[in-house]
């Protein structure tokens, strides 16, 4: 971007912690300038743990840069390291301080020592060798093997876990590695204490070692793989979070209760020349500022303050801020629940949606907040959040009904989710080979309320849901079932609209609507209390019921969800339609020009939604005659609820796209029209009104057989109001 200004930093980090969060993560050891000797720099006088970390986490001035390691992308925010680069050894280069706060204390004399002298580089205030810890690294992903009865010697012909792992992820060209922090501990308590103490140190030693690992299995493999660390062995509550957690690894359990927006956020800049049109190479964000350049890289041109920002050639990377809350159950009597942010990037973004009970692993972070957006003074208070590393949902009961792609990259997901090993498979598939599966399902679903087998039915359709279709033309038809559930409180059915506030054009998008009434029934009533007093007694008999537990039901639909996709046969097809236009033919009546629509194309689609959600239950990859026998029940049985009119005890879809039965429809037009005739009759233009009651009189005496009320004739007067006919006054009506 043009400036009159001699140098100009295009700033990248928030100036207040109510702009956004950066995460300028730095490092506190670096490769050596040159390869052929190191030079020890003088300690600072004021040595810290946590001293200012360099710009680069890793920089080297002999190196290949397409072969510089680079760390994981959470360490890198605001650094000068590029991303996907490869390690060009097994072993990290050993680490120069690259400013005087960065070196490490030493007792020993002398400004410098020769490129002969091999000497461990350590992490800047702590004993950790660089080089131990690599190893310890390289030595857990290459021989850690899952506990099991077999002999050391068995077990050293099984491939390790990790190492089945990376060659997965190179499988199916993943970007991040999942490592369960119970596995290091197992391995090497030693390496888990350091992680969870060194976090960004150790991580980015955890990157190389992985990139050297995958560099060994698939030389050509040029993503760059992430580590990813969950399941600490202890979960810290929010509450205990404090300053002595900082820069440490941590692991929350809360609920997600506000997500941004997805935030683009610069990585790489490149600029043009607005003289000569000269690109430059891309310059990597440092601390949140990019540096624009002077003068224009063309020897040619070398103008000042020409060069200009190019939007669409910067690489930029997602980010989001969640805010999480403790759950209810962890909060204590008479407290406010506490929150923390959580700062997410890449695959991260949207893995949790707000209500979502999650396990968050990442590095509990402050910080500064400046005294004005243009100051860079800054507050001695700080503000913290979590860098988050890992999500994974923890809430069993929700079903898995995600894109099945998803399985590919399970962060955010629960890997006891969506694992279905072989013995669970066929459990499963035994179990849709019951001739009750149906019934079975329907029982276990919310076991402890009494009848509303159809409601429930209903239900468990919408939990297996149907095929989603996408045509070439690029139609779509979605596959997932909606239902609405409106308990009414004994009004009539008609007035459904007034009282759930949904406007028709949304309610006809349902493809079931069950009303739930509360009628008075004295022998229902009887069987409904016996029912909920018997909850609350240990009845032995009652207690062995033929119902799926929890943990098997959700099993159960993530795996029909996943795996079963049934298609229409033959048989089913021409059923659908034979019953489609009987549905249809409901609405002629005998002897009469009267018509009232039973079905709309709308609900053939729903038909057909859940035709394919019965076949999934039963583990059917076709859709059969009783499949659309049993939707064709259940939409009529839902219709019958929620769309039957009183007047002629027939099922009209009107009742659910306007609001109005065609039969009410009928009998408005006909008192408008018998109203206007008594008006023209009784009334001279401009002459003398005519009170309403009068009007009513007259309109029961020339209709016969229905009741007329006074509201009746209030909205038929309105809208001869509205024609301009008549106007009125009060009570009164007055021919115009």
């Amino acid at each position: 971007m043009a400036s009159d200004s001699p140098a100009a930093n295009v700033n990248n980090g928030p100036s207040s912690p109510d702009d956004s969060y950066s995460s300028p993560i730095g490092n506190t050891f670096s490769s050596p300038g040159d390869a052929s000797g190191r030079r020890r720099r003088r300690p600072s006088s004021t040595p810290s743990a946590f001293s200012t970390p360099s710009p680069t986490r890793f920089t080297t001035s002999d190196a290949n840069p397409a072969l510089t390691p680079t760390p994981s992308y959470r360490t890198r925010h605001g650094t000068g390291a590029g991303r996907g680069r490869r390690a060009s050894s097994a072993t990290p280069i050993a680490a120069t301080p690259s400013s005087t706060d960065d070196a490490p204390a030493s007792s020993e004399g002398g400004d410098g020592y020769d490129a002969e002298d091999v000497r461990p580089t350590y992490v800047w205030g702590t004993n950790i060798s660089v080089e131990d810890v690599n190893e310890a690294i390289y030595r857990f992903l290459k021989h850690f093997r899952e506990s099991s009865s077999q002999s050391e010697e068995d077990a050293l012909l099984i491939e390790g876990k990790y190492e089945t792992a990376i060659k997965r992820v190179l499988e199916f060209e993943g970007d991040s590695l999942d490592v369960d922090a119970h596995d290091v501990f197992a391995y090497d308590p030693d390496l888990y204490t350091k992680m969870v103490r060194y976090p960004l140190e150790v991580l980015a030693i955890f990157d190389i070692a992985l990139m050297n690992m995958v560099s060994r299995i698939d030389p050509l493999f040029e993503k760059h793989i992430q580590t990813r660390i969950f399941n600490l062995k202890s979960s810290t509550s929010m509450r205990n979070l404090n300053p002595s957690d900082i820069e440490r690894m941590v692991s929350l359990k809360g609920m997600i209760i506000r997500c941004s927006s997805i935030i683009p956020e610069i990585r790489e800049a490149v600029f043009r020349c607005l003289v000569c049109g000269y690109y430059s190479d891309p310059v990597v964000v440092n601390r949140g500022q990019i540096t624009e350049p002077k003068l224009c890289l063309k020897e040619e041109c070398q103008a000042r303050n020409s060069m200009t920002l190019v939007h669409n050639r910067c690489r930029f990377a997602d980010k989001q801020i969640v805010r999480l809350q403790e759950t209810p159950d962890e909060i204590p009597d008479g407290g406010t629940p506490h929150t923390v942010s959580l700062l997410m990037h890449d695959k991260l973004v949207d893995t949790g949606k707000p209500g979502d009970r999650v396990e968050v692993t990442g590095i509990y972070r402050a910080m500064t907040v400046r005294v004005g957006p243009t100051q860079r003074t800054v507050k001695s208070l700080f503000k913290t959040y979590i860098d988050c590393l890992h999500i994974k949902k923890t809430d069993k009961s929700r079903m898995l009904t995600g894109d099945p792609k998803e399985a590919e990259n399970p962060v955010g997901r629960s890997t006891e989710d969506i694992t279905f090993d072989e013995e669970k498979v066929k459990q499963l598939k035994e179990l849709s080979k019951l001739p009750d599966i149906y019934d079975r399902l329907t029982r276990s679903l919310a076991p402890n309320i009494w009848e509303l087998d159809d409601v429930k039915k209903g239900l468990l359709c919408q939990l297996f849901g149907g095929n989603a279709l996408n045509l070439p033309s690029g139609a779509s038809f979605r596959g997932d079932i909606n239902i609405l559930l409106v308990g009414d409180p004994g009004t009539s059915k008609s007035q459904l609209l007034q009282y759930i506030h949904l406007p028709p054009t949304l309610l006809s998008r349902f493809d079931l609507i069950y009303l739930i009434l509360d009628k008075a029934d004295e022998q229902t009533d009887r069987r409904l209390a016996k029912h909920i007093v018997s909850l609350h007694f240990e009845n032995p008999e009652s207690a062995v019921q033929d119902v799926l537990d929890l943990s098997t039901l959700t099993a159960y639909v993530s795996y029909a969800r996943r795996h079963i996709h049934p298609q229409l046969s033959d048989e089913a097809a021409e059923e659908l339609t034979r019953g489609y236009v009987e549905m249809r033919r409901r609405g002629n009546f005998p002897g009469s020009s009267k018509k009232v629509i039973t079905a709309t194309p709308r609900q053939i689609e729903s038909l057909i939604r859940l035709s394919e959600a019965l076949a999934r239950i039963r583990f059917s990859e076709w859709v059969e005659n009783r499949d659309v026998t049993e939707a064709f029940r259940l939409l009529e049985v839902a219709m019958q609820q929620s769309a039957t009119d009183h007047s002629t005890g027939t099922i009209d879809m009107d009742l659910i796209t306007t609001g109005v039965s065609a039969s009410e429809r009928m009998r408005r037009e006909s008192l408008l029209s018998t109203t206007r005739n008594i008006i023209m009759e009784k009334m001279q233009l401009g002459g003398p009104s005519m009170r309403l009651l009068e009007l009513l009189e007259e309109l029961k005496k020339q209709i016969s057989g229905s009741e007329v009320h006074l509201n009746d004739l209030r909205n038929a007067v309105s809208t001869l109001a509205s024609e301009g006919f008549v106007a009125v006054h009060g009570d009164s009506v007055k021919r115009m």
